[in-house]
């Protein structure tokens, strides 16, 4: 009974230490993190020592995975479901982040949306409400998880805001003219932000073709492959992005950047270049 005792002892005294470690790590907010860039950022944030909150729309049980895969003895990840173009559900986001570890450090907005109407000419493909609800997503949401979260990151010693954007919004090309569109507002966003919430920084990563199931299922398997050989062939450096190397650049930016802000980080191999 009293080895028991001890034991139970030892445990409660591990636990403390845990959840006093975990309320000294950084901590980052990632919308749309049950898959791709999102899933891949959360874990190379949770690898290297920070608490991550993670958001989805749809699926929480992927987000549920990603979470348990990231979660460790220096880090926990967390997920919730939570539709950025809601601002109520913006607004419980950070507070959750808030009551569980009392700080928000940075803030990854990756969650996206399109309809793929790959022919820009078919203005017939897309309407008005496909271009409200891409940017709902994509350019409201972003600014209400920024708006929801300022006050927070403002008391971080190096607050950080990464807007996942697109080269479509540099080229107007991409899944669709309304994606494009959005990404493009987005970018504009972002300068603006950057020039009047420092010292909170404010970037933007704007990735070429991602290899990933999303891409593939919107592009359908065909094109999907026959696109990757062609930027393998042509491209600069004849590699396409995966979300660890997108994941990566953010990173960077998060931890390692701290006079860099205002920018649209091109990451795409070079494919850019021969638009």
């Amino acid at each position: 009974m009293e080895d028991y005792i001890i034991a139970c002892k030892n445990r409660k005294y591990l636990f403390i230490c845990w959840s006093f470690q975990m309320l000294k790590n950084p901590v980052a907010i990632v919308t749309g993190g049950s898959r791709g860039v999102g899933a891949a950022t959360a874990k190379i944030l949770s690898s290297n020592g920070w608490n991550v909150l993670i958001t989805c729309s749809s699926s929480i049980e992927a987000a549920e995975i990603v979470a348990a895969e990231c979660t460790s003895k220096t880090a926990e990840v967390i997920a919730i479901k939570a539709d950025v173009a809601n601002d109520g559900d913006c607004i419980l986001t950070v507070q959750e982040a808030i009551n569980k570890w009392g700080r928000v450090d940075a803030l990854v907005n990756n969650a996206g949306t399109t309809k793929f109407v790959w022919d820009h000419g078919n203005l017939g493909g897309i309407d008005a409400e496909d271009f409200q609800n891409i940017y709902s997503v994509n350019v409201i949401g972003p600014f209400q998880m920024v708006r929801a979260s300022k006050t927070h990151l403002s008391k971080s010693k190096n607050p950080c805001v990464i807007n996942i954007s697109s080269i479509g919004g540099i080229k107007g090309i991409g899944s669709s003219i309304a994606y494009a569109a959005s990404k493009g507002a987005l970018n504009s966003m972002t300068l603006s932000m950057a020039r009047n919430l420092g010292p909170i920084r404010v970037n933007a990563v704007c990735p070429g073709f991602i290899e990933g199931e999303w891409l593939k299922k919107g592009m359908g398997e065909e094109r999907f492959e026959a696109t990757k050989q062609h930027i393998i062939n042509t491209s600069p450096l004849g590699k396409t992005c995966s979300p660890e190397s997108i994941a990566e650049i953010i990173y960077n930016l998060i931890v390692a950047s701290e006079l860099v802000t205002g920018q649209l980080i091109t990451v795409d191999g070079g494919v850019s270049l021969n638009l």
